[in-house]
């Protein structure tokens, strides 16, 4: 399989584990030293390390969805994400790196959605058993503002 058929596969796991779940699906998208950051476009463009959401191997993902479940505090609210498709940068047997364009939309309990995010996923994938794994997410989203805490992983 091509690397933009493998991408395009589990880019759209990856959003419906966020959006439809269950949740605790979403870690499994990652390879076991992945590292995952959210940050803004300025802080990125300044290559500022710190971000919103920073993880340096999947027990930390899995521990970020744990808290999310049993500790966390927050209004109830779903994701929709809505995904460009996948610009491969660069890529070879073992995997790809790549660029896509995202929207991610909030829904409040039973109020209105709103646009709660956009911006770009900078991915780096590892292919393994006909499947793509990330290696490195970097979300980076469009604005340096949220509405509300990052709850959900983008």
């Amino acid at each position: 399989m091509d690397a933009f058929t493998l991408i395009s596969r589990a880019q759209g796991s990856y959003v419906r584990a966020i959006d439809d779940g269950p949740i605790e699906d979403w870690p499994e998208h990652f390879a076991e030293d992945a590292f995952y950051k959210v940050t803004t476009a300025d802080n990125h463009r300044r290559g500022l390390p710190a971000g919103l959401i920073w993880a340096d191997n999947k027990a930390m993902l899995k521990d970020r969805i744990s808290a999310l479940k049993e500790a966390n505090i927050y209004e109830p609210h779903v994701y929709r994400h809505l995904l460009g498709q996948p610009a491969i940068l660069a890529e070879s047997k073992s995997g790809a790196t790549s660029e896509t364009a995202f929207l991610v939309l909030r829904i409040a309990g039973n109020g209105p959605t709103d646009v709660f995010a956009s911006g770009r996923y900078l991915d780096e994938y590892v292919f393994a058993d006909g499947a793509a794994l990330l290696k490195k997410r970097v979300v980076v989203c469009d604005s340096s503002r949220t509405d509300t805490l990052l709850v959900l992983p983008l």
